[in-house]
């Protein structure tokens, strides 16, 4: 009798005596489905604050299963390596697909962010949603800090420098090889200082609910599974509190809300070195599509351009440098990708222009995601946000900050021959979209970029119109947006282009 088995029976006989039922909810089938709640087997896996880690476990879809393994061999899996497991038991409801059953995604992380769930205490910042047949490796490192870019806190900047970490979901066993979804969160892990003493207390922040897919309702990453993806979540680049961060020389919270090159470029493209690197080990087919929204989003639009610099391709401090680098396509939400170009009056301009010059090695062009893009081997791109997703700034867009930057990059993109969609005004402010017509257009542009050949179903849902090349590069108050747009001039005497 083989030790795997041994424990895989222990597991079986702790869930009788652990396992609680109810029934719960579902907002995608408009029925009430059962659900089966079991503890760790063995030591809890907790995050920093003693809460158990979860794992929310989606069973008995009506989509195909990837992973070959029993529900209950994973489950027994998912227990032994100390996590607590909701099993939700769809009963093959024929609304338990993608992306319909995203707003059950929407609602479970609402309340894991609040630390409950069918009656169990969660952790906010280390649970998961999982389709059946799924299992997750977790913390995978994937860089090494640098900690002389951010400077931050005082008591770190003389360390080491710790690593940047990644979780990565993946159908067990598989039926056949998938493609994954890698996303960059836009919660920040750092490195804190308590009483003189770095401590990890803000480490790992990446799945922090409240801050990140609870708060704002994103479902696209986790629903991917049900797409017929593996999907990834890395540590933000930006390895420092949001908001904190000074360049060499420059006074306290002189980054601010900026991340840097090519630290973060360096970073992102060791994040998809990893991902192939170990995808390799679990049978993922290597191709790798980025998404991101806000801070997320301007980390992963490093990932698009197929130009190398020698500068972000330092892989010193990363691993698999062997592994290709380069996306097969993107999704990206509202966020910064040609700093030189946002309103001038933006804290964002003003930080950056005074780290551009203070620091010899930085230039403009390159504290953006446009650097790299030199031909039409660049990764296909679909942006999405929301028209009215103003910038906090009197000289605002007509447009809005946000529509503008992906108005810049997909003109850069169009003039080297790399096809782009937009998604845009499918809800209102700094959102992401939620609705089954947004999320099946996002999920449908996965479809056309990379190599998949599940049956997912997605196909039958009607896709929202994407806008052609000249609808999605705009007008603004009469002036179009092209690379040398640098923002508008509002004047009693009208509107004009800042060059």
């Amino acid at each position: 009798m083989t030790r795997n088995y041994i424990l895989f029976l222990f597991a079986l006989v702790a869930s009788a005596v652990t396992a609680k039922t109810g029934t719960w909810h579902s907002t995608a089938t408009g029925t009430s489905i059962a659900y089966t709640t079991s503890a760790a087997a063995g030591t809890a896996a907790t995050d920093a604050d003693g809460k158990p880690m979860t794992i929310v476990y989606l069973e008995n879809l009506n989509v195909t299963k990837i992973g070959q393994n029993t529900n209950a061999e994973d489950v027994a899996w998912l227990r032994s390596q100390g996590y607590q497991v909701i099993e939700l038991d769809y009963g093959k409801n024929r609304n338990a697909v993608s992306p319909i059953i995203n707003s059950d995604i929407i609602s479970i992380n609402s309340s894991l962010q609040n630390g409950q769930f069918c009656g169990c205490t969660c952790s906010p910042s280390r649970s998961y949603i999982l389709m059946e047949g799924y299992r997750i490796n977790r913390d995978i490192p994937y860089y090494q800090d640098d900690p002389k870019v951010y400077n931050y806190p005082d008591v770190y900047k003389n360390s080491e420098g710790d690593w940047l970490y990644l979780d990565l979901v993946y159908p067990a066993n598989p039926s056949t090889a998938v493609p994954v979804l890698v996303t960059f969160s836009y919660s920040n892990s750092y490195a804190t200082n308590i009483n003189g003493s770095l401590t990890d207390a803000n480490k790992h922040k990446r799945m922090f609910l409240p801050y990140y897919w609870g708060a704002f309702k994103d479902s696209f990453v986790e629903g991917a599974a049900a797409a017929g993806f593996a999907w990834a979540v890395c540590d933000h680049p930006k390895y420092c509190e949001w908001g904190q961060g000074r360049y060499t020389g420059g006074a306290n919270k002189s980054l601010g809300a900026i991340e840097v090159n090519p630290d973060a470029a360096r970073k992102v493209r060791s994040a998809i070195r990893t991902v192939r690197g170990v995808g390799k080990e679990l049978g993922l087919n290597g191709d790798v599509a980025v998404t991101g929204f806000s801070r997320g989003s301007t980390a992963a639009a490093l990932a698009v351009g197929d130009g190398d610099l020698d500068a972000y391709d330092d892989a010193t401090r990363g691993r698999f440098p062997e592994e290709d680098c380069h996306v097969q396509c993107a999704v990206l939400g509202s966020g910064m990708f040609d700093y030189e170009h946002s309103l001038s009056s933006s804290s964002e301009y003003t930080r950056m222009k005074a780290y551009v010059k203070a620091v010899s090695e930085a230039t403009w062009e390159m504290q953006g995601a446009l650097a790299t893009i030199k031909s039409s081997n660049s990764a296909p791109t679909l942006f999405f946000y929301n028209t009215d997703d103003f910038y906090k700034d009197d000289n605002k867009d007509p447009k809005g900050l946000y529509a503008t930057q992906a108005a810049l990059m997909k003109a850069k993109l169009d003039a080297v021959g790399t096809p782009t969609e937009v998604l845009e005004g499918y809800s209102s402010g700094h959102a992401v979209p939620q609705t089954i017509t947004a999320l099946t257009t996002m999920y449908a542009f996965l479809f056309k970029h990379v190599n998949t050949t599940l049956d997912t179903g997605i196909s039958t849902l009607k896709a929202s119109t994407v806008k052609s090349h000249d609808d999605a590069t705009y007008n603004i108050a009469g002036c179009r947006v092209d690379t040398d747009y640098k923002g508008l001039v509002i004047t009693s005497q009208g509107v004009r282009l800042r060059r």
